[in-house]
């Protein structure tokens, strides 16, 4: 069976040139099931808008494999619980800080981490450089998960215009078969 992977993006959307395009890109050519849904307001998002929309979109896509970047991840920090499901594998890739004063985004937070992110593999990957998660933030979001952390050197807040069209790691954690 094909499995099924849902991409969700961060704020502003991730469009090519972004990895996640590129990643959505490459799983449809090796027969994966994608959905990569645009969320509503993305230039403004309202998290009560974004949450019912995902909801909506795993009851119905049920996904096997989640990849959130950014935002996305905040998003799947509220709504994860509300979940009856358990995922294969998660990645959570540049996730953003508890506290954030960017008014665009405002309503995300402060968020809580949850107790449980439903998924059997999960993995973080995120940045030295990233200005939305310094590197000691990565750290503790790690050990408060307790899940694995990939630390690129450099990367940003690894999106397009930190240098990433395509983004090796996200494919390979999705296609692997460590499970």
């Amino acid at each position: 069976m094909n499995k099924r992977v849902l991409i969700l993006h961060g704020w502003g959307g991730s469009s090519y040139p972004h990895w996640q395009a590129h990643l959505a890109a490459d799983l449809i050519k090796e027969n994966y099931i994608v959905s990569f849904p645009s969320l509503p307001n993305k230039e403004f998002p309202v998290l009560k808008e974004w949450s019912s929309f995902a909801l909506k979109e795993i009851e119905h896509f049920k996904p096997d494999i989640v990849v959130c970047h950014s935002l996305g991840n905040i998003l799947w920090f509220h709504i994860c619980e509300q979940l009856n499901i358990e995922l294969e594998k998660l990645l959570l890739v540049a996730p953003v800080r508890k506290e954030c004063d960017i008014s665009e985004i405002k309503t995300f937070f402060p968020y809580e981490h949850p107790n449980a992110l439903k998924a059997k593999e999960i993995c973080i990957a995120a940045s030295t450089n990233d200005p939305y998660l310094n590197l000691e933030e990565a750290h503790n979001l790690q050990k408060e998960l307790d899940v694995p952390i990939k630390i690129f050197d450099d990367a940003g807040h690894i999106n397009a215009d930190s240098g990433f069209g395509k983004f090796d790691f996200a494919y390979e954690f999705v296609t692997s078969n460590n499970l």
